[in-house]
């Protein structure tokens, strides 16, 4: 069974702008085991070079802590514009960060949204250009040791992702991989579960966020919860990760927002493809929770300009959950 360590993803904190040894100080003094960096708040003086890193890598490693890195990306075109983008440049530069702070894995998030708006390419299309693109940096991730993990977020499902591997010819456990975001499956109409189990090969860093569903006028309304507050099954996908045979870090992400998939628009359900009627109607029924639930009081969307006052206490308490959580795994209750 695999090892897990729980930790944060540093987006949740982001209204604070902790520098990074802050940061660290932070999760330790709440239990946590390390940070994943989806963004760095430089020290007023200080640069992003290879001493700052070093410095960073030996404050983690006396504090016994994980880090993961960010910065990666996947999509090779200008999201605002669709012109193409040249991603070696980025990739390199995250990938050699990483390698200088012995973290195996950068997260790739390039926006989102995509198949909501006609302006963007065909995901078919983005797919193939994204193996265009990455197939040849294969070897500069190889040479550093570090996994392109792409983040389960707006942009693709598990079944294209899949895909995509496919077409770059990448195996488990080499350059390319998943961050596993648990929420940010809803909105794109897939059961955490079931998506979970799709890409489990692939997974090698995470984001444990909860969340809930409900439906609005347009289609399915998600929006994140405070962890353990939601309707994302946590132990069956604990359960799935258990059997990974390498350990597994756990990464708390939180935030506010709604969103909506506008399963109500014809022409928008065409764009799921892989959609089956048995996990659409997974999500129909956590809709159902999730509405009871609203009008009950028990759950509200948390406003992103609110954000800023609760970010601590629920990252805190999301901390709590999790390591409870996975305290049943280890036999240590």
């Amino acid at each position: 069974m695999t090892a897990f360590r729980v930790g944060i993803d540093s987006y949740c904190l982001h209204p604070l702008k902790l520098p990074p040894g802050e940061l660290l100080a932070w999760v330790a003094e709440r239990g946590g085991e390390g940070v994943q960096f989806s963004e760095v708040h430089l020290p007023v003086g200080r640069a992003m070079d290879e001493v700052f890193l070093r410095e960073l890598a030996a404050d983690a490693q006396e504090r016994g802590m994980y880090l993961e890195w960010g910065g990666g990306q996947h999509v090779p075109f200008d999201t605002e514009t669709w012109r193409p983008k040249d991603l070696l440049p980025r990739n390199r530069r995250a990938a050699e960060q990483a390698h200088i702070l012995g973290a195996r894995v950068i997260r790739s998030c390039s926006g989102g949204f995509f198949r909501w708006h006609d302006e963007a390419p065909p995901t078919e299309e983005l797919v193939r250009a994204m193996a265009d693109a990455l197939q040849p940096q294969r070897s500069m991730f190889e040479e550093l040791d570090v996994t392109l993990a792409i983040e389960l977020h707006f942009e693709f499902t598990t079944f294209e992702l899949l895909q995509l591997f496919e077409m770059c010819e990448a195996e488990p456990g080499g350059w390319l991989g998943v961050c596993l975001d648990t929420f940010n499956l809803l909105p794109m109409v897939e059961d955490p579960v079931a998506g979970t189990e799709r890409v489990l090969p692939w997974v090698v860093a995470t984001h444990v966020k909860d969340g809930a569903v409900t439906l609005g006028p347009d289609g399915l309304i998600t929006f994140p919860t405070q962890l353990g507050e939601g309707v994302v099954d946590f132990h069956s996908i604990l359960d799935r990760l258990s059997a990974l045979d390498r350990p597994m870090n756990l990464s708390v992400e939180d935030h506010g927002g709604e969103f909506t998939t506008p399963l109500c628009d014809a022409t928008f359900l065409p764009r799921l493809p892989d959609l089956t009627v048995q996990e659409l109607g997974c999500l129909l029924k956590l809709a159902h929770i999730g509405g009871d639930r609203l009008v009950s009081g028990e759950l509200a969307p948390t406003d992103r300009a609110d954000w800023p006052e609760v970010c601590a206490r629920r990252t805190e308490a999301g901390l709590v959950y999790l390591r409870s959580l996975v305290a049943e795994y280890s036999g240590d209750e």
